[in-house]
């Protein structure tokens, strides 16, 4: 696997998930540095395919990486985007913490990019640091969503999609909704709840449940991993309810409470979280 399409020079690993690998390529006709993401077609889970499609429909989105190529061999499946910086969770283990003025000003950037996913009927529902890179050179201060694998529309045939029941816990145990405990289809309130248990682990540095879910479950959507996932699930998901209750920032408060009344279909109004999160007693 060292040229892919005739065009792709792989030249190093940068990253690794689940469902695949993701390394850094070089347009061995162009001289452009790329990312491309390799998916085993054994896997048979689709999620790039699946992905290929949402980078297509946001391409020129503002915070979204540019998707150059996708394509399949007898083994893998391919995609290749822009390449871009580190993750916040990878800045964050390098300073443990952030200041609660970094943390909102992170958040604000989050939720705009939120926003602009979600007003083209589309939730992300796998936000976590991991899943937010920044940009090179003039654009280093920049934040880019990544990792469209488990995204979804929300919209079926002109309205909104009616509330079920799932299977089992969709994205990351860490920072998922407590509907996503309860196994309850994810919307737009989904992906804020998450987005605060990720300002909140910036700010404290780790979060009570974590332990929990990085050790006992497997961190891509599977709670079926362990032998007693209900157990684990519930143990996640009431510390989670009682987050309120504990130590942090009255902002993370006043967040996470309009979050969390949020219907399942209504509109968040993003510009209300933004003037929460951008209070003059906050930053």
């Amino acid at each position: 696997m060292n040229v892919i399409n005739k065009k792709y020079k792989i030249i190093q690993k940068i990253g690794e998930g689940s469902f695949g690998c993701i390394y850094k390529c070089q347009n061995i006709r162009t001289d452009e540095y790329l990312a491309i993401k390799v998916e085993p077609i054994v896997n048979d889970t689709k999620l790039l395919k699946n992905e290929s499609t949402i980078y297509q429909y946001l391409q020129n989105t503002e915070g979204i990486p540019t998707i150059k190529w996708f394509g399949k061999d007898l083994k893998n499946y391919y995609m290749v985007i822009d390449l871009l910086g580190e993750s916040l969770e990878t800045i964050k283990k390098k300073y443990t913490v952030f200041s609660l003025k970094v943390v909102l000003q992170i958040g604000i950037k989050v939720i705009n990019l939120l926003r602009l996913i979600h007003e083209k009927g589309l939730i992300h529902r796998d936000i976590k640091p991991e899943n937010f890179l920044l940009g090179f050179g003039n654009k280093k201060k920049n934040i880019y969503m990544i990792d469209f694998g488990f995204c979804k529309s929300y919209i079926r045939d002109g309205n909104h999609i009616l509330e079920r029941k799932t299977s089992n816990l969709i994205g990351s145990p860490t920072y998922a909704s407590i509907n996503a405990h309860n196994f309850i289809e994810l919307t737009r309130r989904d992906d804020l709840e998450s987005l605060g248990y990720m300002l909140i682990y910036f700010y404290l540095g780790t979060l009570s449940w974590q332990d929990i879910s990085e050790l006992s479950i497997n961190e891509t959507t599977n709670v079926n991993c362990t032998n007693d996932p209900n157990d684990i699930n519930n143990k996640i998901k009431y510390l989670k309810e009682r987050i309120l209750e504990t130590n942090i920032p009255l902002v993370f408060i006043e967040y996470m409470k309009y979050v969390k009344q949020l219907e399942f279909s209504e509109k968040p109004n993003y510009e209300l979280i933004i003037s929460i999160l951008s209070k003059n007693n906050y930053i």
